[in-house]
């Protein structure tokens, strides 16, 4: 068979190749979040088929949640310690330290508590979870359990959705308490703020629309982590320039805390935007 050339004359003209390169960029964007889309719809999907993996949902919350605890306490603590000091040093100006119940436990409660702790699970349980699941597409795990006829979505990233979204809400919790003690260390403890007016602040501006956005946003912020987390490892071997073997799971768990922590704080706005 006579073998095809390319003429000169079949060639796009270079006008034509900064255009080219946008479509085909475009499309792989678009065909990227139809994959993420189906991802998410059949992880959803598979938190309500039986029979369920208990079991695996409570390694997942003792994974996710409980061994989260530790940089969670120690980051809300020094969140909160650091509010209270400079809190203070802002309202002292205006004579107002008897505020300062109230400006830490609001910015804890409605913006820290939420993004800070989805900011640590991703780190330390998403990019964890993106190479799990990553090294058993590629190791062709994933694989094996559809030839064994078994579903991998109900079998593996189900009880991760699940998991995630019982587990941040309650660490954001955990995260506000402890980042409003240390606020209170710090204002009451150290810079001598009368500690009936710090209370008194707090329980007279914190509102239940308030506790209700810091809900709503943990929730948003569980789902997106272990969203975009699970379905990069779980979607390797199809991510333009990730590359082949160990290499693409190391540049793919990048990709995924980036994205993670990017979306967080877009979403942040636009909830807040939307429900403030």
């Amino acid at each position: 068979m006579a073998e095809t050339t390319i003429t000169p004359e079949e060639e796009p003209p270079a006008l034509a190749l900064p255009f080219i390169f946008l479509g085909d960029h475009v499309l792989y964007i678009l065909t990227d979040l139809g994959r993420m889309g189906i991802f998410l719809f059949s992880a959803l999907v598979g938190i309500f088929r039986r029979p369920f993996r208990f079991r695996e949902l409570l390694k997942q919350l003792n994974f996710i949640g409980a061994g989260s605890l530790a940089v969670i306490f120690f980051t809300a603590l020094s969140s909160g310690m650091v509010l209270g000091l400079q809190g203070y040093y802002s309202l002292h100006k205006f004579g107002a330290e008897g505020m300062l119940g109230s400006a830490v436990s609001l910015t804890l409660i409605m913006e820290l508590g939420p993004i800070l702790t989805a900011l640590m699970v991703t780190g330390r349980a998403g990019s964890a979870m993106c190479a799990e699941i990553g090294i058993m597409r590629i190791s062709e795990q994933i694989d094996a359990l559809e030839c064994m006829a078994i579903d991998p979505f109900r079998y593996l990233i189900s009880p991760k959705f699940l998991a995630a979204l019982i587990s941040v809400p309650l660490l954001t919790a955990v995260f506000d308490i402890v980042g409003i003690f240390g606020g209170y260390l710090a204002g009451v403890g150290l810079m001598g703020v009368n500690s009936g007016s710090f209370l008194s602040g707090m329980q007279q501006s914190v509102t239940n629309h308030d506790i209700r956005l810091g809900v709503i946003k943990s929730i948003v912020f569980a789902l997106l982590l272990v969203w975009i987390c699970a379905g990069r490892g779980y979607l390797v071997q199809q991510i333009r320039g990730a590359g082949f073997g160990a290499e693409s799971v190391s540049r793919v768990t990048t990709q995924a805390v980036v994205l993670s922590s990017i979306s967080v704080l877009i979403f942040d706005y636009l909830l807040t935007a939307v429900l403030l």
